[in-house]
């Protein structure tokens, strides 16, 4: 029992982290709310629906896309 709820708050912070992440870098709150339960679920896509595997790729690419360039950013005016 301990070992499932252990897991269930791991996979809760885990989630968490992985929406503030996304939310951060102006993912919408819900697209992210999903993408970051899936992702810290770690299911392979086997298992995962084509809408999820679509959300998950879309929001990844925006939150790097974003990411880049805010690092980029950075640079000039650091």
């Amino acid at each position: 029992m301990n070992y499932l709820k252990d897991r269930h708050k791991f996979l809760q912070k885990e989630r968490q982290l992985l929406h503030t992440e996304l939310v951060k870098y102006g993912i919408d709150y819900d697209k992210a709310a999903k993408a970051a339960q899936i992702l810290a679920e770690k299911k392979p896509d086997e298992v995962l629906t084509q809408e999820e595997i679509q959300l998950t790729k879309e929001v990844c690419e925006l939150w790097l896309k974003q990411r880049n360039r805010l690092a980029s950013i950075d640079k000039v005016i650091n």
